[in-house]
């Protein structure tokens, strides 16, 4: 198998975990669809809600917030209709009263050599990912970001852009994935974060399950 990360990692993939290197490393080609479930802790800020509820109904980010929140992951790849390899990330969130689902697809874009994520179920706002390993662990920041208005991309500048970390990590004393994601912004501080752990299992699904084919239309990548 050879995903998306392992292409913009190289031989750096070789240090990942090989659970972690399991998990991030999903092929167009294996029909193969994974499946974490576990609990999170979850923050958010608090100028930033107006914002954060405006998202939620883009499966962006949300308002809520909350301590053991049952969580599930499903990741799966696939070849967009432009032809890029590209890997979908559907995160679900249960509340009780609501679930919050955060989607991402997460693109390679092999003219520039670079890694894209496309976040919401419609893309609105386009990131650069720079991914590397530590200890095992993946690590990835976010890079230069646009917002994606019909077709066009137009930059965000540094004051309306997030600062994102995700540390992806399996520890073999518990037999679990643990991951910690924190989204902060220059202007508002604090914007989103969860931390929790999880198992996963995988799935031979065939072909990948439309309604995980996320965002339409990407003929066109951001400029490089």
């Amino acid at each position: 198998m050879t995903g998306v990360y392992e292409r913009a990692l190289g031989e750096a993939a070789a240090d990942l975990h090989p659970k972690v290197r399991e998990r991030y490393a999903l092929d167009p080609d294996d029909g193969v669809v994974c499946v974490g479930r576990g609990e999170m802790d979850i923050t958010r800020g608090t100028l930033v809600l107006p914002a954060l509820y405006a998202m939620a109904t883009q499966n962006m980010l949300f308002p809520e917030s909350g301590r053991a929140v049952p969580f599930s992951v499903t990741t799966a790849a696939y070849t967009t209709a432009a032809g890029h390899e590209a890997m979908t990330t559907r995160r679900a969130f249960d509340f009780g009263d609501a679930t919050r689902v955060f989607d991402s697809l997460t693109v390679w874009d092999a003219d520039a050599e670079r890694l894209l994520d496309f976040l919401g179920t419609r893309g609105r706002v386009a990131t650069e990912l720079h991914p590397r390993v530590e200890d095992g662990a993946l690590v990835v920041v976010g890079g230069r970001q646009w917002a994606r208005i019909g077709g066009r991309y137009v930059p965000l500048p540094g004051p309306l852009a997030a600062d994102v970390e995700v540390r992806d990590r399996y520890d073999e004393a518990d037999d679990r994935y643990h991951v910690t994601a924190t989204v902060e912004n220059a202007l508002v501080g604090h914007v989103l974060g969860y931390r929790g752990t999880f198992t996963q299992e995988q799935t031979d699904r065939g072909e990948t399950p439309a309604d995980l084919r996320l965002v339409r239309d990407l003929d066109r990548l951001p400029p490089q």
